[in-house]
């Protein structure tokens, strides 16, 4: 399902405003304008340009038009620079489209954003080692995706939020918290809501008559792939049939024997992300059973070869855009010291449905 029109528009006029497009006089394109190029009502050609506003990209003008705010948020010091610390940026391409976004943002709000190169885990002191570049260039705040398959994560997390904190530096948490649920640290979060999109992948399988679900996730579970194992357990537990099952399996999802055994025992399975439904179906493929007619799958972050799999993925899409945007505001309203309680910002996931969940099956 496409996000809705006035989303749109409002997303293609932000990768203009970014690509310097209404320079130098700033002026956006007119209600009417908007109406006459994107093919809409003057009510969602104003909602696009109240979206912009909202976010703190755009004023408007009455009587002369809406307008490219100049350097939108900025804090009057003499330091412009934020960080972004995403040490597990390789583990999933849906970081690398946040990372984007927030870079793309930091310069359309007149910052410069520095990246933290990895760190080997030989370093003697991997949190200070990561730490140092942000506290030498004196940031104003850090966009910080915890660690979350590491060994040492927790301690990693808290020694990391604790320096910089010490430092006076603002946190943005993308994505998940540094202490396992339902603990709650003093620093921001935004990201996907994975509980509730846990629920709706199972809910979904479960509309489509499956009874046996399988949750398949790696060997080291993230807090993140607990929550949506937990709210696809709870979507089992609530549709009251005493037929549905539900079960947890942690394995490499190349593992044929395993794979074989898990295949005999159930008619869907929700994977942890993309990457291992992807694998998945190629290992289901090896050993001769068919998705979606054998068994169904369905995915989570709705990458970008989701839909170009031999069997077009079902999956949970995250709002990247949407949660960097978030994270942003949240960062801005950090440095300017806008005093709010921590705020939990969880945005829902979208089903993506595709032929692998078998919806399309007998049409």
């Amino acid at each position: 399902m496409a996000d809705p029109k006035y989303k749109q528009i409002a997303q293609e006029l932000m990768a203009e405003i970014t690509a310097g497009k209404y320079q130098p006089t700033g002026r956006l394109p007119s209600e009417a304008q908007l109406v006459k190029r994107f093919d809409v009502s003057r009510p969602t050609a104003a909602l696009a340009l109240r979206q912009l506003q909202d976010q703190g990209l755009v004023v408007r003008r009455a009587g002369s038009g809406s307008f490219v705010r100049q350097h939108p948020g900025r804090v009057e010091t003499a330091q412009q620079q934020i960080g972004l610390l995403v040490p597990e940026i390789n583990e999933t391409e849906i970081l690398e489209v946040i990372c984007g976004d927030l870079a793309r943002l930091s310069r359309l709000h007149d910052f410069s954003l520095l990246w933290s190169a990895g760190v080997d885990d030989d370093s003697d002191d991997i949190a200070r080692t990561l730490c140092k570049p942000f506290l030498d260039q004196n940031v104003s705040g850090v966009f910080f995706a915890p660690f979350e398959l590491h060994e040492l994560s927790r301690e990693l997390n808290l020694q990391i939020t604790r320096q910089l904190r010490q430092a006076g530096v603002s946190v943005v948490l993308l994505d998940r918290d540094i202490h396992p649920f339902p603990a709650r640290s003093e620093f921001d979060l935004v990201g996907i809501d994975n509980f509730a999109s846990g629920y709706l992948a199972a809910s979904h399988l479960l509309k489509l008559g499956c009874r046996r679900l399988f949750f398949l996730g790696p060997p080291m579970a993230a807090p993140t792939i607990l929550h949506r194992i937990a709210g696809a357990r709870e979507a089992a537990l609530s549709y009251h049939e005493p037929e549905v099952q539900f079960d947890v399996e942690r394995l490499q999802p190349d593992d044929e024997q395993r794979v074989k055994a898990i295949a005999a025992k159930s008619d869907a399975i929700i994977c942890s992300n993309d990457r291992l439904a992807a694998t998945l179906m190629q290992t289901l493929a090896r050993i001769g059973i068919a998705v979606p007619s054998d068994i169904r799958l369905v995915g989570f972050d709705d990458v970008k070869y989701a839909q170009l799999l031999t069997v077009p993925l079902t999956t949970i899409h995250q709002p990247c855009r949407d949660i960097a945007m978030v994270a942003f505001r949240a960062m801005l309203d950090s440095i300017e010291k806008v005093v709010v309680p921590p705020r939990h910002c969880l945005l829902p996931g979208q089903l993506i449905i595709r032929e692998s969940c078998g919806a399309y099956l007998g049409r």
